[in-house]
């Protein structure tokens, strides 16, 4: 039995992925603002803002580690309050570098994983994303980094999703004509789902040879013009 640390485990893909390792077998310390509504004898559940919380309660070893807040703001840019770009970056960036702060023990002693999310408007410049990029583009500097610096010891890689069917996303995909606009905006002709998300995920937590890097999983709306 692996453990891991899942900051974000009550909804989304950071409640798909919970779902996932417990299932195999593996023990999940949960962290989240509010509950999860989850039961299992493997998970372990804290209910605290990570920017607030002291760290207590981990446990000495952690095989790995996963930061899935997010926060989907878009708008012209000349309409961004300050408070909205500090939030954006408080919650995708600033949260993701105290949590692993506070992890960085357990995942060296037991030669961990960590996996965080970007998004594909950090890759490819698009219209009224201006403040959830540069937190994102501040996710994937960190990933860099931070692979850097702990290898050999810890791997560190991140996801980019594209527009994915979760909670967070429901104002984006809230009735047929939005929804399928979205779809297709996407060279494979519709929004991703959380198992597919959590999968890629896993997969990054799971193979040792990897490490620093940043896989887009977006329906090739990175790299594709059909």
């Amino acid at each position: 039995m692996k453990t891991y640390f899942v900051v974000g485990h009550r909804s989304g893909i950071g409640r798909a992925l919970t779902e996932l390792l417990l299932n195999r077998g593996d023990a999940v310390v949960g962290l989240s603002r509010s509950e999860s509504g989850l039961a299992h004898p493997n998970l372990t559940e804290f209910q605290a803002d990570i920017l607030n919380w002291d760290g207590s309660g981990l446990p000495e070893l952690l095989d790995g580690f996963i930061y899935a807040p997010g926060s989907i703001n878009l708008k012209p840019f000349k309409g961004y309050k300050p408070e909205e770009f500090r939030s954006d970056f408080e919650i995708n960036a600033l949260g993701a570098a105290l949590a692993l702060q506070k992890a960085e023990k357990a995942l060296r002693a037991a030669q961990g994983a960590a996996l965080l999310f970007s998004t594909v408007a950090v890759g490819q410049g698009m219209s009224y994303h201006a403040s959830i990029a540069m937190a994102k583009g501040a996710v994937e500097g960190l990933v860099r980094s931070l692979a850097a610096e702990w290898a050999p010891a810890v791997r560190v890689n991140a996801v980019a999703p594209s527009l994915t069917d979760t909670p967070l996303a429901s104002k984006l995909l809230g009735n047929e004509a939005r929804a399928a606009a979205a779809a297709e905006r996407h060279p494979l002709k519709r929004v991703g789902q959380v198992g597919e998300l959590a999968h890629a995920g896993l997969a990054l937590l799971d193979n040792p040879w990897i490490s620093g890097q940043v896989l887009g999983v977006d329906g090739g709306m990175s790299s594709l013009r059909p």
